[in-house]
């Protein structure tokens, strides 16, 4: 009988399931319900928020006051090692130009021949030295005879030193001379050249026959290659040697340019001392 009565009666026996499914739903949609005590740890934390952030930006700013005063430093430092270095470099400037070299003139080359005299000649000086010697022990009336053997000494002494000097000259046009001989530094130069045609049709076998028919001077040309610039044309890359003094890059590229029918322009690629 009561097991009848419970089954017609309408009671809710798993209502706390539904209850927990219903407080799931709304605490995933909304967040978990805090309680009293939840609140209480919320509104304490809240208060002692501040405080914690204010101590934080205390510690921080201690930190790069710090960081700023050996910054300040390093930079100090540096200043005076970059004086000082500006102190020594003006030191040895001035102490190199103080201590440069004088160039040598090119006359002392030359003032050592003139000490060089020939033997005859130094005997020559001895014995008019003697001779005047004698001259003076000997009464006066033979001075006038000895005056005339002194001039004709000294006439002779002087053909000496024209005979000397003009050693000296042919010693010194000799030197000129092989000096002059002495093949000096050619300075040469390596260019690339770009030698553009005008379309995909142009004749490049024929345009680099044409380019090394140009002779001058100075100029070797080198290897070639052509290389493509796009859409189906070429240029060609052409190596040359020239010799500074004799050729130059304007009339390269003005000999070039005049083969009108095959080349449209011509750049420099590269271009190295040699």
């Amino acid at each position: 009988m009561a097991t009848n009565f419970l089954m017609h009666e309408k009671i809710w026996f798993d209502k706390f399931k539904y209850d927990d499914a219903e407080r799931r739903y709304y605490e995933q949609m909304n967040g978990p319900v805090c309680g009293p005590s939840c609140q209480q740890s919320a509104s304490g934390a809240s208060s002692a928020g501040p405080s914690g952030d204010q101590n934080e930006l205390v510690a921080r700013i201690a930190s790069l006051e710090a960081e700023n005063q050996n910054l300040r430093s390093v930079v100090s430092d540096l200043q005076l090692a970059i004086s000082r270095l500006e102190t020594r470099l003006s030191v040895l400037e001035k102490a190199s130009t103080s201590h440069h070299p004088s160039q040598t003139p090119p006359t002392q080359l030359v003032t050592p021949m003139k000490k060089v005299e020939p033997l005859p000649a130094l005997s020559r000086k001895v014995e008019v030295a003697a001779t005047s010697l004698a001259r003076q022990a000997e009464p006066p009336a033979l001075e006038e005879e000895e005056d005339d053997d002194i001039d004709l000494f000294g006439s002779d002494d002087e053909e000496e030193d024209q005979e000397a000097a003009r050693v000296r000259e042919e010693r010194l046009r000799q030197y000129s001379e092989k000096k002059s001989k002495k093949p000096g530094l050619i300075a040469k130069s390596s260019i690339l050249l770009d030698v553009k045609p005008w379309d995909d049709e142009t004749d490049m076998a024929k345009m680099e026959e044409c380019v090394r028919t140009i002779q001058m001077d100075g100029l070797v040309w080198g290897a070639s290659k052509l290389v493509p610039v796009g859409y189906g044309i070429k240029k060609l890359q052409i190596q040359c040697v020239v010799e500074d003094d004799k050729v130059g890059t304007d009339i390269l590229e003005e000999e070039i340019t005049k083969f009108e029918d095959y080349v449209q322009s011509v750049d420099i690629a590269a271009f190295n001392k040699i």
